[in-house]
């Protein structure tokens, strides 16, 4: 009898360790939240809120988007996420302009923290109001000129993809314009549409509907390819300014990520379920209709797109006189 007791007695214990280990390892078993950096109704809000979805239908939890804003290049949610526990519960939305966050004193990581998904991007352009006096880039660069620092521009936070490229809009033409900081893309747009500022720097995605609407006027696409929208014909800057190569073109890199100190299991279920949102119809229907292109790398690859963004930001930013901290000191190379 007291054999089989023991006898059961242990294989009570290969059961339950059995039981645990398998339950360790059925991530996701509960809701996911999704902290997005940037504001709501901006690129990154929109991205995170449709894969988000997409994923959604590949496993067996609900992700719920959040807004997380503020701080240094977005750090308040990136150092939100950064202070919650590393298995797969809190995804951090953010895009390419966050890798300035430690330049600018924001936060003291390099980006490699992260173990990143990227969906996509959508170029930048310099749009003004619609009943704006500035009816091309160069009447905009002339009145800069004119009044060195006095017309006000919005470009998303300090050190975003926006910011970065006023800065090289302004170093390429030479002419200084006032920066105006927002906490995301929509509210700068916004900003401009009453008039609150001469000018926005935002990309076409975030400002497609209100050029089609009638509410901003484009005055100039910050790719070297000029594009059609709205029935209007937007010039490429490149065409307009010499030069403009040497710090163009800044492309977004757009999606969300997960401590990369989290466990293999927890990085397979999401890049399983990624993978599948990223290859439906419906993600490529909205980037076609919402002026994106679809990138859809994850883990070391997407890492790697980082790094290099994070060197070239960095340095950028650098040359531009707007770091607080040397990109060498946090172990970022020079590109």
């Amino acid at each position: 009898m007291k054999f089989g007791i023991a006898k059961l007695a242990g294989a009570a214990v290969v059961i339950t360790g059995l039981a645990t280990s398998a339950f360790a390892q059925e991530y996701p078993y509960r809701d996911i939240t999704t902290a997005v950096v940037w504001g709501a109704g901006g690129g990154t809000d929109s991205i995170n809120r449709m894969i988000m979805a997409e994923m959604e239908k590949h496993l067996p939890v609900s992700i719920n988007v959040t807004n997380q804003t503020g701080g240094v290049a977005g750090s308040n949610g990136m150092v939100y996420v950064m202070n919650q526990p590393d298995d797969g519960y809190t995804l951090v939305g953010l895009s390419e302009s966050n890798v300035t966050a430690a330049v600018q004193g924001g936060w003291d990581k390099k980006f490699d923290y992260w173990y990143p998904f990227i969906v996509g991007g959508s170029p930048d352009l310099i749009s003004v109001p619609a009943n704006s006096p500035y009816n091309s880039l160069q009447d905009l660069v002339d009145a800069a000129k004119a009044a060195p620092g006095t017309i006000p521009a919005a470009a998303s936070g300090a050190g975003s993809i926006h910011h970065l490229n006023l800065l090289a809009i302004q170093n390429g033409a030479g002419a200084e314009f006032k920066f105006i900081p927002y906490k995301g893309s929509a509210p700068g747009q916004e900003a401009a549409i009453a008039g609150e500022v001469a000018l926005v720097v935002t990309s076409l995605a975030e400002q497609a509907a209100l050029i089609e609407g009638g509410m901003l006027k484009p005055l100039a696409m910050l790719t070297p390819d000029a594009v059609e929208i709205g029935g209007n014909a937007v010039p490429s800057a490149f065409s307009i300014y010499d030069g403009l190569d040497k710090y163009l073109p800044l492309k977004q890199a757009i999606g969300f990520a997960v401590h990369n100190s989290a466990s293999d299991d927890v990085k397979a279920a999401l890049g399983g379920a990624f993978e599948k949102a990223i290859a439906s119809d419906i993600v490529a229907e909205w980037a076609t209709a919402n002026n994106y292109d679809v990138g859809g790398q994850y883990g070391v690859e997407a890492q790697a797109l980082f790094a290099t963004l994070e060197s070239t930001f960095a340095y950028t930013l650098k040359e531009l006189g707007a770091t607080t901290v040397d990109p060498i000191s946090l172990g970022i190379e020079k590109p």
